[in-house]
């Protein structure tokens, strides 16, 4: 069957911009978690989240884009690029009905539809942008790579909140599998105003502690919530034959897909995540031995938690497997967390190395989990599997496998 490999990687990220800043500074534990500054939180229940800092959309984009796009679409263009040009890639020598984009989103322009409405209420309609038709959607960061890009076949969007982003990159693979020669795929999100996280508020996940250090803990039973954040990833993903063709070996091979969905709370029936995982792994055609680490969901919430360490029990038996969770420097990215945990997991493979899971103490972990603490930890084996959990019932499971497949 077709391979997909992941050729081209775009980051950004609350700790680093671009693939090797972001990865540096991973390995060294290096938190973007912090009081947030885009505008004063001191009215609010949650003041932490993982802001992007340094991105200066004007040394990315087209000043004509400005106007037009949301800061996550600005994210997204700047990582579309970035991976197209780490792919090494001329777009325009291919065809454009063959090249594809599917990406995820869990809001869509937060911080533009919000000032775009304060213009509306406080200016009245003649004030308020063109634009604002679609840059609030979900889909709109599809369409703006499409259109940047010259990408002209297959193309989509998933709304399946921090499962989206795995979602959209099983999508991708799809559409390699029956003929598209690339696709462009992955996910980036940002709500950080106070429209975007007055909404995530309500969902009642979201941890109120103010010490960075002691907000996002994960599997540890101080656990209070999560912490929102912003950024995600951007992905080439090829057909593996034209990919050797161009003489590029990739980061590795989108091995397996699994997705579940949760019954409805109060069914009396439990959570379907190991059905995505053992999906995953039939989808790969691995045993669970063959994975040398889990980058898990890590929702940091007590029940959450300890559904996601009762499944990877299930699966690998209790500490059978090195599970860690980088989101915790920078802050759950919804529709954006799961791809970046792809990159953690190829870049891992590639180095033989395991990111940390930053401020948990090892007595403090509450759950039969082997979690990398403390430091980086060797990897020895060559498939990663990512988990992403989306709020109102969505599991995925993807699994990566070093090399082309």
């Amino acid at each position: 069957m077709t391979a997909a490999v992941v050729t081209g990687i775009g980051v950004v990220a609350p700790n680093g911009l671009g693939i090797d800043e972001y990865w540096a500074a991973t390995l060294r534990g290096e938190s973007g978690i912090r009081r947030i500054t885009r505008f004063d939180p001191d009215g609010y229940p949650v003041r932490l989240a993982g802001e992007v800092v340094g991105f200066a959309p004007n040394q990315h984009l087209p000043g004509r884009l400005l106007p037009q796009t949301d800061r996550m679409t600005q994210f997204a263009l700047a990582a579309g690029d970035w991976a197209v040009r780490d792919a090494d890639l001329d777009l325009a020598a291919l065809p454009a009905l063959e090249l594809g984009v599917i990406t995820a989103g869990s809001a869509g322009g937060f911080d533009f539809g919000q000032r775009e409405l304060q213009n509306l209420w406080g200016k009245g309609p003649n004030h308020v942008s063109a634009y604002m038709s679609f840059a609030w959607f979900y889909a709109v960061n599809t369409g703006q790579l499409s259109i940047r890009h010259d990408l002209r076949g297959p193309i989509g969007v998933f709304v399946t909140e921090q499962a989206g982003g795995l979602d959209a990159v099983a999508h991708a693979r799809r559409k390699i599998r029956r003929g598209a020669r690339l696709m462009v795929t992955g996910a980036v999100d940002s709500a950080l105003c106070p429209y975007g996280l007055t909404a995530q508020i309500t969902s009642g996940r979201l941890t109120g502690r103010t010490d960075p250090r002691r907000a996002y803990l994960p599997f540890d039973r101080d656990a209070s919530g999560h912490v929102p954040g912003e950024g995600g990833a951007i992905l080439v993903v090829e057909e593996a034959g034209q990919a050797r063709a161009r003489g590029v070996r990739g980061y590795g091979t989108i091995a397996g897909y699994g997705a579940t969905f949760d019954p409805a709370p109060g069914s009396g029936r439990g959570a379907n995540l190991v059905r995505a995982i053992a999906g995953a792994l039939a989808d790969a055609d691995l045993d669970p031995a063959e994975i040398a680490v889990v980058f898990a969901d890590a929702a940091a919430l007590p029940e959450l938690d300890a559904a996601e360490a009762a499944a990877l029990a299930e699966v690998f038996g209790a500490r059978g497997v090195p599970v860690t969770a980088p989101k915790t420097m920078t802050g759950r990215l919804y529709s954006g967390a799961g791809p970046l945990d792809l990159v953690n997991a190829l870049l891992a493979l590639r180095d033989g190395v395991i990111p940390p899971t930053v401020h948990v103490a090892p007595a403090s972990v509450d759950h039969d989990v082997d979690l990398v603490i403390g430091g980086p930890r060797p990897l020895r084996g060559g498939a990663a599997l990512v988990l992403a959990r989306g709020r109102g019932g969505f599991n995925s499971a993807m699994v990566v496998r070093a090399g082309p497949g």
